[in-house]
């Protein structure tokens, strides 16, 4: 299960090397266009205003249980990977409990009072708009709801990432370990907000298969790349 940036982004037809790689190798991918999304209205758009972190997640999850219900998928064996915005989707959605048994987000958002106050200018006033005030803000941020996340998280992070600052997903990690959740961290010296070198572009790619194959419970046909997930 993919859930897109933005978050008012959306997703598209043109060809995707990810979805290639992980289709070619016998996965299902749904890239969703959750509420919110552009392309689809104006009026889908703004459903997602005041409900960030909400309705985002539901539309993945309900996706998720048609896939089941339609007997596409193996119930056991379902993640969800965001990145930025999608980043939040993945967290919300792994929360509260639902199917997903793993998830990966990639320089995803864990603490929106941290994410209102470190962001650059251009979007600082964007949660206002999705989430609202501060109370809203620190409800919903899963950096404190932890406790609640049973899936293992693979987090994916750029150090000199001025949008999503590499401080959110180190204290997501902390939390994460605390709450003694299984998580990977890997972080890309020199990366920003997306990666740009290819190396850093493949080994990202290559550790996100190899946790997907550790904690899905999944023989790979070719080497992983060595891993190390935190375990309880």
């Amino acid at each position: 299960m993919l859930a897109h940036g933005g978050p008012t982004g959306r997703t598209n037809t043109a060809f995707n090397a990810r979805i290639q790689f992980f289709t070619s190798r016998g996965w299902a991918v749904l890239d969703v266009d959750y509420r919110g999304s552009s392309g689809l209205g104006r009026s889908y758009r703004d459903a997602l205003r005041g409900h960030w972190g909400e309705r985002d997640a539901d539309d993945c999850e309900d996706a998720a249980y048609a896939l089941v219900q339609m007997r596409r998928v193996d119930p056991h064996r379902i993640a969800i990977r965001g990145a930025s915005a999608g980043g939040l989707t993945v967290l919300a959605a792994l929360t509260r409990g639902s199917l997903f048994r793993a998830g990966i987000s990639a320089y995803g958002i864990g603490d929106l009072d941290a994410l209102a106050r470190e962001t650059h200018k251009f979007e600082s006033r964007y949660v206002d708009t999705l989430i609202g005030g501060p109370e809203q803000r620190h409800a919903r941020s899963p950096i404190h709801r932890v406790n609640r996340i049973r899936a293992p998280i693979l987090l994916l992070q750029g150090s000199e990432d001025r949008i999503v600052p590499a401080a959110q997903s180190r204290a997501m990690v902390d939390a994460l370990r605390a709450a003694r959740v299984p998580v990977a961290y890997v972080e890309f010296v020199g990366e920003g907000h997306g990666f740009r070198r290819a190396e850093h572009i493949e080994h990202a790619l290559a550790t996100e298969y190899a946790f997907l194959c550790k904690t899905l419970g999944i023989r790979s046909a070719e080497p992983l790349v060595p891993l190390e997930i935190d375990l309880p």
